[in-house]
Order: structure tokens, then sequence, then C-alpha cells
């Protein structure tokens, strides 16, 4: 392999992770396993939510042998398309709108129809959260958006996201599975959360939270419960424990685990020796990025071609006016310690969203190397200055090192490859 290789390699390694997190297939296995469930259900309501809700409610209906008695799809506007049998609405993301207020309506709505001897066939993905939104009696839309967009601004990470989340919602926390009751509940979930907690995947519509953590924790530890608008802050303070939800499965059939083994799979074959860094790899995108140039700095000293390959979600806390992502952020950082340490042999660093979009941008994330940086200089670019403005997109553009793959149908989060020869 020569250095010219390396930014072809890591695309196709990135699209190893994504392929094993192909939802269709992930659900097709799955519901042969439940074959039984599905075969003595009097009626089958489908309701999928999420980034991959499409393709998911696709390969059911396909697997199920028999049409459902009604289903609801809600997903992104990239992905949403007609589906036979069920009403496809597109939500916003990251932010609600009024088209998630409508698919969280039309969703519960749904359940409610199940009645003893039925089942709700739920499809859960990634994204759900902002994409299907129920406010609490009292709540307002913009209650939800304001709540949502101060947590992003804060850096706050998807457990904590999610835990606010389900405080103001009758959709989310289990909110779904208990509209269907008495009904039984099968729900497929392709996870995009540390843990694989299927209370936190879309914060959980047919799951109850499995976390001492308190909505007035997280807002709390964030500063935010002065900011936070009134209606917010009463409905969090009389928020009750719900009761145990029965009757329901829920089963994950994809995460990122299982994508960053696949990237690590598939570079083996490529003759890489391959060096995963165990868990979830979270928290500040600045420390992120140091921590993962560290590990492939000291394996670098066993020489040889090198591939070090992580999985999960960092934040960005937005203090500029910039355009960005967590994703590009990373990848530019990535480069700038390496430039900083003067790693002299070849290499590439891929950061890229397993969905193909990275925060509000039309990129998945960033692929950089060796001469990223001077290219940004040769563009006369400050580098710099577009970090502490959260500008990473028109960087990375400027030295034309965008992650472009359009939307994939599936997310499971983040991934992280680092090639060296």
């Amino acid at each position: 392999m020569s250095p010219d290789d390396l930014r072809p390699a890591l695309r196709e390694a990135f699209a190893a992770g994504v392929a094993a997190a192909d939802p269709a297939a992930a659900v097709r296995a799955a519901l042969q396993d439940h074959r039984e469930a599905l075969e003595g259900a009097s009626r089958i309501f489908v309701a999928a939510l999420g980034k991959a809700a499409c393709v998911m409610a696709e390969a059911a209906i396909a697997e199920l042998g028999r049409e459902p008695t009604e289903g609801i799809v809600v997903t992104t506007d990239a992905a949403a398309r007609p589906i036979a049998g069920c009403r496809v609405i597109a939500g916003g993301h990251p932010l609600p709108d009024a088209g998630s207020v409508e698919g969280g309506s039309a969703l519960l709505t749904l359940a409610e129809k199940a009645e003893e001897g039925d089942l709700l066939l739920a499809l859960i993905s990634g994204g759900g959260s902002a994409l299907g939104v129920a406010p609490r009696e009292g709540l307002t839309l913009s209650d939800k958006t304001a709540v949502t967009d101060l947590l992003l601004r804060s850096g706050a990470d998807i457990t904590e996201m999610n835990t606010v989340r389900r405080a103001l919602s009758r959709l989310k926390g289990g909110g779904l599975a208990e509209a269907a009751a008495p009904a039984r509940v099968l729900s497929l979930i392709v996870s995009d959360v540390p843990g694989d907690d299927p209370a936190t995947v879309a914060s959980g519509p047919t799951a109850r939270a499995s976390s001492a953590l308190s909505a007035q924790d997280v807002l709390d530890r964030r500063g935010l419960l002065e900011r936070i608008p009134s209606a917010v802050r009463a409905a969090i303070e009389s928020a009750e424990t719900p009761a145990p939800l029965r009757g329901v499965m829920n089963r994950i059939v994809a995460s990122n685990a299982r994508s960053v083994e696949a990237v690590a799979a598939h570079l083996r074959t490529q003759g890489f020796r391959v060096v995963t860094r165990p868990g979830w790899l979270g928290g500040d995108v600045e420390e992120a990025a140091r921590e993962l140039f560290e590990l492939f700095a000291v394996q670098d000293t066993q020489g040889g071609p090198l591939a070090v390959v992580a999985g999960g979600e960092t934040t960005v806390e937005v203090t500029g006016d910039g355009l960005g992502g967590r994703n590009q952020e990373f990848a530019l950082r990535f480069a700038r310690l390496a430039e900083e340490k003067g790693i002299t042999a070849p290499f590439g660093f891929l950061s890229g969203g397993t969905d193909g979009r990275d925060g509000p941008t039309d990129t998945a994330g960033g692929i950089v190397d060796g001469g990223s940086l001077e290219r940004l200089r040769i563009a006369g670019v400050d580098l710099a200055d577009h970090l502490a403005r959260n500008d990473a997109y028109h960087a990375l553009k400027a030295s034309g090192d965008l992650l472009m793959t359009g939307a994939t149908g599936t997310n499971v989060a983040d991934l992280q490859i680092a090639l060296k020869l």
C-alpha cells in the first residue's frame, strides 16, 4: 500500500462499519427469531422512529409475511419516502419542528389503537428524540426546542440530553409502550448510545429509564436551571416515577461496538495491525482527539502498518458562530496534533457520523492527512480562528477534506479511524 492509498483505505473501512449497522439486515434477522410472536398476533401495528426508520420499516413489512394493520414511520426529511401501508412523516433534527410534533402524536395515536392480543412492532433508531416529540401537558414545542438548543450548546452528552427529554415527553421514557398496553410490544433497536441502553436510544419510547440521573441533576450540572422556560422547570419539578412496563421486549439489533469491530476486521484483512480503543469515546472533542492521538502515537513506535479504531460520540461546546460538527472538529484537531508532535510517516485520519451527517451540515465529518494543514495555509485559512469560531466545515472545505457520504440509512453514532504506513 502506498501513501496515496490511505484515503481510499479510510473510506473503505468506514463503509465496512456502516454496512455492519445495516438496519434492514438486522431487522430481518431479529424477526426470524420472533416468528412465533408475529404469527400469534391478532393484528400487527408498525411504529418506526429515527434516522433508519424507513429502512427498518421496509425490511420488517417484507419479513412479516402479511400487511400490517397500520404503520407510522417518522424520520428525517432526507430519508423520508413512500412506504406501502404506512404513513411517513418527516420531523426536524437536531432540533424538533412541527413535523416532529405531528410524528409524535401519530405514533401515540397508533399505539392506543392496539388491543389485547395485538402486537406493536416498534422500530427505533438514533435521532428519534428530536424527530418525534409529544410534549407533556402545559409544554409547547418552543419550550422543548429551547431546552434542546441550550443542552446542545452546553456540551451535554447523549445520556444527559435524553434524560431531560424523557422528563418532558409523553412519548419517551416508555410512553409509546405504555400507550399500547395491554398489547404486547416488540421493539427492535439500532443503538447509537454508550452501553446500548434501550432507555437512551431515541430517549426510550419503549423502555423506562435505568439511570438514577434526573433531569434536574443534568440541568443543574450544566448551569441551565435558571435559563430554561418556567413551564419546563415546573414540569420537571412535578414529574412522577412511572410504573414498570409489562409485555415489552426490547432488543438491540445493531450498535456502535459492532461497527467498530467490523472496521477492525476489515483493516486486518488489509494488512494493518489493529488497535481498538475499548469502550465508548465520548466527552469534549478536544480531549477525545488528544486521547486518541496519544494512543496512535504510542502504538506507532512498534513500526509497520498501523490502524487505531474507536467509536462513540463526542461533544462540542458551541461558543462561536461558525458551521461545523463534532466529527469535523475532531479531524482538524487530530491533524493539528499530528503536526505539533512531528508525525512524519504517511498517515490518514477519518472521523465520521455513521448516519452521513455531522451537525447541521451536509457532510459526515472529516478525512485528513499529513498535507491537510499545509493546504489550509495555502488557502489562507487560520486554523485556530476557525476552531475558536466552531467553523470546522469551512476549514475542511478549503483543504478538500470534507467526508461526503450522503444519508446512509442507519445511525450508530460516530467512528474514528487512524491509519499509518
